[in-house]
């Protein structure tokens, strides 16, 4: 592997942007919904992605393998990696540090959370239009809120650092002058994505998501 890891390091750092990044994001906008427009407006967002044309290949191929790619090797990376003080100094290393932790955290918080729901679905457990109540049942459970808080705050952090260090990698951000620059412009980024998504998780203890029966399910975008 060692001859090929330069590639295989610039495929990770790409994936971890394109589409994981991508999915996170989007996963966000999803989401916020709840808090936006309530239950109506988190399904009606929900229906909208899943009856996109050839979803499941969508999602195989644009976020499944990906991720899969991009956790499998990242937990390589963390796991060969050493820290580097002498190089860096403190505040760098303690970025470098946390970055392989929340890698690690986010991977098992994606998979805890895919089976908690979309598995679900596809098992036939749950359908879409009840997503609404499983994330409501799982937001007033103080134990999973808080592990999700701490799932949310990882990913969010692991994509924002992993930001700046792809423009470091890709030759974007060379000097550093720019390097400051994107390290408060992706701590902006961190504070306003996890400020929402927490938002979010406090709008699904709203009592309006214990049921569908108030819902127009028939309404699609």
């Amino acid at each position: 592997m060692t001859g090929n890891s330069y590639y295989y390091r610039k495929l990770h750092s790409l994936l971890g942007v394109i589409p994981v990044g991508f999915f996170l994001v989007e996963h966000l906008i999803t989401n916020y919904e709840a808090f936006n427009g309530g239950h109506q407006a988190f399904i009606d967002s929900v229906m909208w992605l899943n009856n996109l044309p050839l979803i499941f290949f969508l999602e195989l191929f644009g976020i499944w393998i990906p991720i899969l790619y991009h956790g499998v090797y990242g937990l390589y990376v963390a796991f060969q990696s050493r820290n580097n003080a002498s190089r860096y100094g403190y505040f760098r290393n303690l970025m470098f540090t946390l970055q392989r932790v929340t890698g690690v955290v986010t991977l098992i918080f994606i998979g805890w959370h895919f089976f908690q729901t979309r598995f679900q679905v596809t098992l036939g457990n749950e359908t879409h239009e009840g997503l609404g109540v499983v994330m409501h049942e799982i937001f007033t459970n103080p134990v999973f809120f808080t592990l999700y808080l701490i799932g949310v705050l990882a990913a969010t952090f692991h994509f924002s650092n992993g930001m700046w260090s792809f423009l470091v990698s890709w030759g974007i951000t060379v000097g550093p002058r720019a390097q400051r620059v994107s390290s408060v412009i992706w701590l902006g980024v961190f504070v306003i994505m996890s400020i929402m998504f927490v938002l979010t998780m406090v709008a699904f203890t709203d009592a309006s998501f214990q049921d569908t029966s108030v819902l127009d399910l028939t309404s699609k975008h």
